[in-house]
């Protein structure tokens, strides 16, 4: 009986322990996580992201960010734990050991006589017919009289004394931690502990199985439908166009389940009417194209005419119904647009390439969904080949201010950032009619806007020159800087309701061909992580080359310091194709901003491989050599590359003298431009 006891008091112990080993680890690695999070404000501060609210910390925001189904469940399990804590040191005080000398008040060895002079006083005490107490009667029956007998019995306490037990020497026992009602075999009891032990040991690890094995058969790891992935891969083309990505994108399995109610056919036939001019429907047919487009599945129309609202900022006319159905269709974008890059980049030819027009039609739709930009605005207008895309991401910006400033000959964005601070602020104050505090929330935006630079090169590590079938490594260095000294930052984006990290996308590719030979995703948000990549890098291809420890090091320590001021180290592995010169464009596009792409040209050439191994002396390009050391591009370069660019631009006359600066033969290139945020440089004119 007291062995079952004792188990049941342990039950609790074990119950604790269980909960202590894996919620404490938990915890303090949430906690270390919060605590690393940056306090700092990186994002921009104009008036517009203010007024947005997505940045306003209020009580009941506050409220909401925590209360997730992780920290609830977080809290529920310490306050168990805090109260099985309690119970367990109540029930502690209550379960004592029997200890005769203890109960008595003696030492351990005490003589006869002081064992009956501490009885006599202790009944004088608790004895019923001096104490009335229950309380008293129970203890004085229960502990003072049986420690009193087990003390004057000769055998009793010689037992105590040797053995530590009135009754003697005890055998070993072992018991379960478990309620003692459990213990019990007798009637139903023991049916209820199989069943415990059938639960918990069997049926518990089983449904979590399942959950999990449901769910990640669902969903990827980035929590995109296998569903949706699967309907990208085969939708996507190589000629798929910037204008028909759209709709390629709309066909992810998480917007085909949103809930179409029959309340929301008014309001989105409102919505159509206003949105109608962007939806590439043929005016010569309208009615047809209407009929045709209300066709398809409803969940397609709903979704693509709530993205067309945010291109055209006419939210603010959506139905409360509609409102949250439009939060939800732009809360997924950003990782459905990611997994749509993947696709594009991912390799489709036999020589392992990927596609470069569909893959920056994906980027320009990301750039138009964070800024809130119709794509028809990059469109080649007004005189700005780039469109008028990039001002309308400025605040305070309409086509009416774009007209009038057009007038003062600024008709590209790029003489608008280039400008100097006073005279831009004259312009807009006599032209726009702005006032200081909105000059001041477009210099702040400006501010805010990043510049990239590129340096690449490809190489066989350890040889000269390149031969074909030879494993090629790129190596690139992005540096981005801006004018108000930031590295990391949020996009200023008031009209996307979500917080957005700002994301660039390295991509080395073929324009002639229209493949993506490398491609890899680049953030400036997570500096420890950038540092720890590009040291392990930097180790091993030095230890590869074969370079001692000192030197190793040295390039570390470099490495480190490039990324601590900007820079991210893009590097991977490819094989050389066939033999022959290859005219390849680097891209660094932002999935972001609009106009802050950069693009400059490399030059490899592959040669023949060799026989028994032996390889080619270094390898120079032939063709005439510029003063500055930068071998002079071919006059048709920029034609080849106009049939795989964004079909809302055009290329202007310094396209050609952009190339020229950008090419380098051997495989390397180096960028040293300043801020460049035309988008022509990244996305051209698609001629069809």
């Amino acid at each position: 009986m007291a062995a079952s006891e004792e188990n049941s008091a342990l039950f609790p112990i074990f119950i604790l322990t269980i909960m202590a080993l894996p919620l404490v680890p938990y915890t303090i690695m949430k906690l270390c996580r919060a605590a690393s999070r940056k306090t700092k404000n990186i994002h921009c501060q104009c008036s517009e992201c203010t007024r947005s609210g997505k940045y306003r910390r209020s009580i009941f925001k506050r409220i909401s960010n925590f209360s997730t189904c992780s920290n609830l469940t977080l809290v529920l399990l310490w306050v168990v734990m805090i109260i099985l804590v309690y119970y367990i040191k109540h029930i502690s005080q209550e379960i004592q050991i029997f200890e005769p000398f203890s109960i008595l008040g003696l030492e351990s060895g005490a003589s006869d006589s002081e064992i009956k002079k501490a009885y006599r006083r202790l009944s004088i005490q608790y004895h019923p017919d001096k104490n009335p107490d229950p309380e008293a009667h129970k203890y004085f029956v229960e502990f003072i009289s049986k420690a009193y007998q087990a003390l004057t019995d000769p055998i009793s306490r010689e037992n105590y004394e040797k053995y530590g037990h009135p009754d003697g020497r005890q055998g070993f026992q072992m018991g379960i931690a478990l309620p003692q009602f459990l213990l019990n075999f007798d009637g139903a009891t023991g049916g209820i502990l199989l069943l415990w032990i059938v639960g918990v040991c069997i049926l518990l690890p089983l449904v979590i199985a399942v959950v999990y094995l449901s769910r990640s058969a669902k969903y990827t790891g980035n929590y995109v439908m296998h569903h949706t992935l699967s309907n990208y891969y085969h939708l996507m083309k190589p000629s798929l166009a910037p204008s028909k990505v759209m709709d390629v994108f709309i066909k992810a399995a998480e917007y085909v389940e949103i809930t179409v109610r029959r309340t929301d056919n008014e309001p989105l036939q409102k919505l159509f009417m206003l949105v109608r001019s962007e939806l590439n429907l043929d005016l010569k047919n309208i009615k047809q194209e209407q009929a045709k487009f209300w066709k398809q599945h409803p969940s397609l129309v709903k979704t693509e005419l709530l993205i067309q609202a945010q291109l055209t900022r006419e939210s603010a006319t959506l139905s409360p119904a509609l409102l949250g159905d439009f939060r939800r269709v732009l809360e997924l974008s950003p990782r459905l647009l990611e997994e749509l890059m993947k696709m594009a980049v991912i390799p489709r030819t036999p020589q392992g390439h990927g596609w470069l027009r569909p893959a920056i039609g994906v980027l320009e739709l990301s750039q138009c969904i964070i800024q809130a930009v119709p794509l028809s605005a990059k469109k080649a207008a007004g005189g700005s080949p780039e469109g008028i895309a990039p001002f309308l991401q400025l605040p305070h910006f309409s086509e009416a201010i774009i007209k009038k400033i057009a007038r003062k000959k600024v008709r590209t964005f790029q003489e608008l950032s280039d400008m100097p601070l006073q005279e831009r602020a004259e312009l807009l104050t006599q032209t726009a009619g702005f006032s200081s505090a909105e000059i001041q929330d477009v210099e702040m935006v400006l501010e805010m806007m990043p510049s990239i630079t590129i340096v690449v090169t490809c190489e066989t590590e350890g040889e000269e020159g390149i031969q074909e079938g030879d494993i090629v490594t790129v190596q690139a260095w992005v540096t981005l800087k801006r004018t108000n000294g930031l590295i990391g930052a949020l996009p200023h984006a008031p009209y996307f309701p979500f917080h957005k990290e700002e994301n660039f996308w390295f991509l080395l590719a073929d324009p002639v061909s229209n493949t993506v030979w490398f491609s890899q995703k680049i953030s400036f948000m997570d500096e420890a992580a950038a540092i720890t990549a590009a040291s392990k890098a930097i180790e091993d291809t030095m230890e590869g080359s074969g370079a001692s420890v000192k030197e190793t090091s040295a390039a570390v320590r470099e490495a480190v310091d490039k990324v601590k001021a900007g820079s991210r180290l893009v590097m991977g592995k490819l094989q050389a194709p066939a033999e022959g010169n290859y005219n390849l464009s680097c891209f660094c596009l932002c999935d972001s901003w609009i106009g802050c792409d950069k693009k400059i040209n490399l030059k490899v050439k592959v040669m023949k491989r060799t026989r028994a191994g032996t390889r080619g002396g270094p390898v120079a390009e032939e063709g005439p050599i510029l003063e500055d050391g930068v071998e002079e591009e071919e006059e048709d370069e920029g034609e080849e590359y106009d049939d795989y660019e964004s079909e809302y631009s055009e290329d202007d006359a310094d396209e050609q003298q952009t190339s020229k600066k950008g090419a380098v033969a051997n495989g390397k290139a180096h960028n040293k431009g300043i801020r460049n945020r035309s988008s022509s440089e990244s996305s051209g004119t698609d001629e069809e």
